[in-house]
């Protein structure tokens, strides 16, 4: 099983450890309520080294991601980030990605942990049409990356302390490489998968010990504590965004995922699946993932069927949690279309028994 350049850290603060994705990582400290109130009102840590990192560069990265990708990566400009993902050629997705906008001929790819090598093989399958060369121009640097997520409504303050670049001004969805800690050349961007604001640190392995302790001394005083992967599913869960491998896979394409807006029809920009996508996007698809909330007091799970009125089965739920902050349950499914509208009600099977539900749109928690 695969480090992280904090794991001892994780250890030697009695998280509870747990394999995910070929790696040993925590998946709580206290408990996944307190750590999620934590980042919804203060700010906390998370590591998040095992997820990949490739980059993709020379003259013709840009038309070779503009192919493998379903977003415009044209539009991008230097210390821009644009949300996508990997059409699979079958009408499903390889992975959801970011993409960081370095210049005009260098790209760095963030990918999700479980996909690592599935996304470098699809990759390496589509560079030689473009003349990137894996090992060269493509190049997997997964293994020398550590990454920290610091998140919530506290995090940018603590960490300004640590530089002098101003992150106050810095915009959603943007990056810059600047010196923080006293390790020069880090990327510093403002994504987040929880929606209560903060940043991620990409910096080397080697810096990985220094970096950490800087982080916990700056947000000492904000209350910082370190959160594990349990408490990073229910914030992202009750912000509405996908999981890979619950609530997109191989199998589910942008449009059933609601994710349109980063799959773009350009003239002049073809894409892996492009003619099915634009396909499904002009005659409908026959299901459609929907947020929604329990009427009924019960817990919804991923594969739970969800039914309607009479019984019949119309979906079946992909990720639900009981949410820390609204006190209820909340899931996300895939239905048919005509369940989809704001208000509909639904039905979830639970054990056997069908627990009222009504679908409503995300996010869930608006804090």
């Amino acid at each position: 099983m695969k480090t992280t350049a904090f794991t001892q850290y994780h250890i030697d603060l009695g998280a509870k450890m747990v394999p995910f994705a070929g790696y040993n990582m925590p998946v709580e400290y206290v408990g996944i309520n307190e750590e999620h109130h934590t980042v919804r009102e203060k700010v906390g840590v998370f590591d998040v080294s095992h997820m990949g990192e490739i980059w993709a560069k020379g003259p013709n990265a840009l038309k070779f991601l503009q192919y493998v990708t379903s977003n415009d990566v044209a539009v991008l400009t230097p210390c821009k980030i644009q949300y996508s993902c990997f059409p699979n050629g079958k009408g499903g997705i390889v992975d959801d990605l970011l993409v960081y906008c370095i210049d005009a001929e260098t790209y760095l790819l963030v990918v999700n942990a479980s996909n690592i090598e599935k996304d470098w093989n699809f990759l390496c399958e589509h560079a030689p049409k473009f003349g990137l060369t894996p090992g060269k121009e493509l190049y997997n640097a997964s293994d020398e990356i550590c990454q920290l997520a610091i998140q919530g409504p506290l995090a940018i303050k603590a960490m300004q302390k640590l530089t002098s670049e101003n992150l106050e001004e810095m915009e959603y969805y943007t990056f810059k490489k600047i010196d923080i800690a006293g390790i020069k050349d880090a990327i510093f961007s403002i994504t987040g998968y929880t929606g209560a604001g903060g940043c991620e640190i990409y910096v080397a392995n080697e810096d990985g010990a220094k970096l950490w302790k800087a982080v916990f001394e700056a947000g000492e005083e904000f209350g910082i504590k370190p959160i594990g992967l349990g408490a990073r599913d229910t914030l992202r869960l009750e912000m509405g965004f996908c999981l890979y491998g619950n609530d997109i896979d191989d199998t589910t394409s942008p449009i059933e995922a609601g994710l349109g807006w980063i799959t773009k029809f350009n003239d002049q920009k073809d894409f892996v699946d492009k003619a099915l996508c634009q396909k499904q996007k002009t005659e409908g698809v026959t299901r459609k993932l929907i947020g929604f909330e329990m009427v009924d007091r019960g817990i919804p799970r991923r594969h739970y069927k969800v039914c309607d009125e009479a019984g019949a089965e119309i979906g079946e739920v992909t990720s639900g949690t009981m949410s820390p902050m609204l006190k209820i349950g909340i899931g996300m499914a895939y239905v048919k279309p005509e369940f989809v509208k704001a208000g509909t009600e639904i039905f979830i099977n639970v054990r056997g028994k069908l627990l009222k539900a009504k679908v409503v749109k995300t996010p869930f928690c608006k804090k």
